[in-house]
């Protein structure tokens, strides 16, 4: 595959930077002391995380400098931390692409002062109802990653509200260990891609170290009807979503359950569907308030709408990604393939 349409530049841009963080990320892999440590949110961040961001943001600013970016680390606490500083200028400095002609089209920080930038650059940006913003995850699941498990590294471009390009690397998934598991984790290989396009589809690729290589494209997923053939995808530890509640809506559907993929990740969640065998996520949130960030669901939610699946709140409605970092007019998500799709927001309506 080859896309050569309107976005060929975003797009090869994007799957090279996506690919080269991934690079840095499996550098921490086997490390005893990721140099991690909670954010306020208690969720944990390591040098990896502000690493993979800043060596992104900087590939990104080369080429598009008057798009926003919305990233999910700040730099406050490297420069509070002149040891966390050190070590993560030591894993960028060092990370490049093998192939020479592949990391020309990119670029790096070139001092700590300019890591610091870019890493805030990502801190500043904010979704709007016009223009184009990059949303990025430099490590969607830090929590599993640090034990080795699945995570994944995240770039999408959102243009006017609509997702343009989603591309999502999963450094840790092999799907020949036999499917998409916390513990089926490839430390010691590179990890597979999955990425889109708006209305050209989605495609995987293995990622390597230096030059893209050939992708294949995915599949539609089958559109079904009846709740006997739901493959849930979840997290029953997630402190944020009811795990309890979407057991009884299954119950309630005659659904099989548990689920067939239970991942911490949130965009790995979309990566089950897209290549994992799963078909139906559901995130109801143990509390009313909750909105989720965008860097959680932007371009994972592209790529399941590019095979054949819905993504609304729960009311039905779809997403907006205009309101700022977080998807503040969204409460919870239903994402299934759009035959079952209103059945499920029925049943949703009628257990809450």
């Amino acid at each position: 595959m080859e896309y050569t349409g309107p976005y060929a530049k975003e797009l090869e841009i994007a799957c090279l930077t996506v690919q080269r963080a991934a690079i840095l990320t499996k550098k921490l892999i086997q490390a005893v002391d990721k140099g991690s440590f909670d954010k306020q949110d208690d969720t944990p961040v390591t040098i990896s995380d502000f690493g993979a961001q800043s060596l992104i943001i900087a590939a990104i600013h080369r080429h598009f400098p008057d798009d926003d970016i919305v990233g999910e680390e700040d730099s406050k606490t490297l420069r509070a931390e002149p040891e966390l500083l050190e070590r993560t200028w030591d894993l960028v400095s060092s990370t490049r692409l093998e192939d020479d002609e592949s990391e020309k089209l990119l670029s790096a920080p070139s001092s700590k002062d300019e890591m610091l930038h870019l890493i805030d650059l990502g801190a500043q940006g904010s979704c709007k109802p016009k223009g184009r913003t990059w949303v990025l995850d430099p490590v969607d699941g830090t929590a599993t990653f640090m034990r080795g498990q699945q995570y994944a590294v995240c770039l999408g471009l959102v243009e006017d509200g609509k997702q343009i390009i989603g591309v999502t690397g999963c450094p840790n998934l092999n799907l020949e260990f036999g499917g998409i598991q916390e513990d089926l984790a490839d430390v010691a290989g590179r990890g597979l891609m999955v990425f889109a396009v708006a209305g050209e589809g989605a495609w995987t690729r293995p990622m390597g170290g230096g030059s893209l290589v050939p992708a294949t494209k995915i599949q539609p997923v089958e559109q079904i009807t009846d709740p006997k053939d739901i493959r849930f995808v979840d997290c029953k530890s997630a402190t944020s979503s009811n795990y309890e509640l979407n057991e009884r809506l299954a119950a309630s559907l005659g659904a099989p359950w548990p689920p067939a993929a239970d991942l911490w990740s949130a965009q790995l969640r979309y990566i089950a569907i897209a290549v994992g065998g799963c078909n139906v996520l559901i995130k109801i949130p143990r509390k009313a308030s909750y909105r989720s960030k965008v860097w959680d669901h932007v371009g994972g939610m592209l790529i399941v709408e590019e095979l054949g699946l819905t993504v609304s709140d729960l009311e039905g409605k779809p997403v907006d990604l205009t309101l700022g970092r977080t998807l503040s007019g969204c409460e919870g998500m239903i994402i299934a393939p759009t035959s079952i799709h209103g059945r499920l927001v029925e049943a949703v309506k009628q257990i809450k």
